[in-house]
């Protein structure tokens, strides 16, 4: 019998397994309604469709797990009024309703789509491969204005904020007619009819109105859109933030000197100031304050905030992890949870999206589901997953092995593991320039042979972006052994020289790729590889052949063409054969 199902009864829900994370949906009492298949979800939308992830392609089911888009896809975007945008590679992007119906006559190769908004949509083009412009689709996935502007803003009321060719700004109505021409290069947002401007982007922002008169003179380096009679801006001059918060006068309801201002919801905002203000980069903590008076109803706290959902929001302190309620404080009613992340209210659920984990609670705190922490792999030997938090700024999940005979050896892996997954003392208070996040998944197990692959991630804070790490760990988990990538081969077998050239000529022969010939110069001694049931895989870290958008550089050799390179009778060989 099939059951009636509401869209706020089913929830995301992960189950770990040797091939990798599963995902599907359970109920209010933390029983799967959906079994876990796909390597990932998205939550149900308003209209009872999930964006689903199966076999490397995208698809949309329905609470009953129906797929309504079969799994054919590369992308889709979630829905809005009633409409989605679907991504089929080598034929390029569609409009599609809630039914899976394609309504467009034919694909577009644009490089951007914003969501619908008055049956419009935004979309960019590389017209005629010079420049990037913005135009508009109607609901039936047709272009209604082509694409002509230089920035474009979502319609409101029928009117829209676009960017023209020569340097100035219109407003325009729904089939693009031009109501009122601004002699603005940038403008914003149509806010509460006021509209953040700049008359050229070396110059200050400020204020017009729908009449395109100065309602609040230039003198920000950033403003943004009004809601509920505030905006916030910023005054600064150089890299340190001076964010405030303005009514509609320009009158300064929170004065202009934090390193970050976000509005919350239910009249609150965020409030943040940097914790050393010589490197604001290290980060901030935050205040709760009243943006109908300016006040500031808690000190600076909090080391992250969420928005409010009704009546309560979410913050972190150190590695906690609770509600606050309207008065910024923590909601004694409702519990706290270890590890940072965020919390919201799912109907009679609490979700806990804490230290990178799903997890359910009642309203009482009690456990009502979260991702399995052990997985068997053979007879009595399993994995348990470990977390290692020492201060906010550092998260390890990390392996350890149990069940194996050899309790010595046992012992002897987990300390390898705790060392490569870089499990070490570290001060709980002080200052931190750096967060750190691992993590790990089995990639390979057959026979006697588990390997492991330890992945990291280190950010320094103010760096354009973080540096990704791993490596490949081969046990044998009858002896306890670690193979190397020598350890495959026979002594004398010049294994590095024969696997250079074929790594070599492949990338010679694919000298378009993202690989730089001149940076390869062979592979080292011990160099990071990994086997799967066919292959040797060798693979190179960021920057080392290849720019670092290209992560992990891998080139797989099937076994069979360096058979006469292997040690078959090896204990590596062995381990799985």
């Amino acid at each position: 019998m099939e059951q009636n199902l509401d869209v706020n009864d089913l929830f995301p829900a992960s189950y770990k397994t040797l091939n990798g994370i599963k995902w599907g949906f359970i109920n209010n009492r933390g029983q799967f309604v959906i079994y876990p298949q796909y390597e990932d979800v998205s939550e149900f939308q308003m209209n009872g469709l999930a964006i689903v992830w199966l076999q490397g392609h995208v698809g949309i089911i329905d609470q009953h797990g129906r797929f309504v888009v079969p799994p054919i896809y590369n992308s889709i975007y979630p829905f809005s009024e009633g409409h989605s945008i679907v991504y089929e590679e080598d034929k390029g992007y569609k409009v599609i309703d809630e039914t899976g119906k394609i309504l467009t006559g034919q694909t577009y190769s644009f490089t951007y789509f914003g969501d619908f908004h008055e049956h419009r949509l935004v979309f960019q083009d590389f017209v005629n491969r010079k420049e990037f412009l913005y135009g508009y689709l109607d609901s039936n996935g047709e272009i209604v204005i082509p694409a002509q502007f230089k920035y474009a803003h979502d319609f409101q009321d029928g009117q829209a904020i676009v960017g023209l060719k020569d340097g100035t700004s219109a407003l325009i109505g729904l089939n693009g007619e031009r109501l009122r021409i601004y002699p603005y290069e940038q403008m914003g947002d149509l806010s509460e009819g006021l509209i953040s401007f700049r008359k050229t982007d070396q110059d200050k922002s400020g204020y017009v109105n729908e009449e395109g008169k100065v309602v609040i003179p230039p003198g920000y380096s950033s403003a943004m859109p009004f809601e509920n009679g505030r905006a916030i801006v910023n005054t600064s001059e150089n890299y340190k933030n001076q964010y405030g918060l303005i009514d509609k006068t320009g009158a300064f309801i929170i004065p202009p000197k934090y390193d970050d201002i976000n509005l919350i919801g239910e009249n609150r905002a965020s409030v943040a100031k940097a914790i050393d203000p010589e490197y604001p980069h290290t980060g901030s903590v935050f205040a709760i304050a009243d943006t109908t008076t300016g006040n500031f109803l808690t000190d600076f706290i909090y080391d992250s905030v969420s928005d409010y959902q009704g009546e309560y929001g979410s913050v972190t302190k150190d590695v906690k992890t609770f509600f606050i309620n309207k008065k910024g404080t923590r909601a004694q009613n409702l519990p706290i949870f270890n590890g940072t992340g965020s919390v919201s209210l799912k109907g009679d659920l609490i979700q806990a999206i804490v230290d990178e984990r799903y997890s359910y609670y009642d309203l009482n705190g009690n456990l009502v589901w979260t991702q399995n922490m052990i997985f068997p792999l053979t007879g009595p030997i399993h994995i348990r997953e470990e977390k290692y938090r020492p201060n906010k700024n550092y998260l390890v999940y990390y392996p350890k092995i149990q069940g194996m005979e050899n309790k010595l050896a046992q012992s002897k892996v987990n300390q390898y593991l705790r060392n490569k997954s870089r499990v070490k003392d570290l001060p709980k208070d002080g200052p931190l320039y750096s967060s750190y996040s691992g993590n790990f998944s089995v990639q390979f197990f057959q026979k006697h042979l588990l390997v492991l692959e330890l992945t990291g991630y280190e950010y320094p804070f103010g760096a354009a972006h973080g540096m990704p790490s791993k490596i490949n760990v081969h046990i044998n988990l009858i002896t306890g052994q670690i193979y190397q990538l020598k350890d495959l081969f026979t002594t004398g077998s010049h294994y590095k020289q024969v696997l250079s050239e074929i790594i070599g000529k492949e990338i010679h022969q694919h000298q378009d790729s993202f690989i730089n010939e001149d940076q390869y110069i062979g592979i080292k001694e011990n160099h990071p590889f990994f086997l799967t049931k066919d292959h040797l895989v060798i693979y190179f870290k960021p920057y080392e052949i290849a720019s670092f958008a290209f992560g992990f550089p891998e080139f797989g050799i099937p076994y069979q063409d360096i058979q006469h390179l292997i040690n078959e009778k090896g204990a590596f060989w062995q381990s799985f054969h």
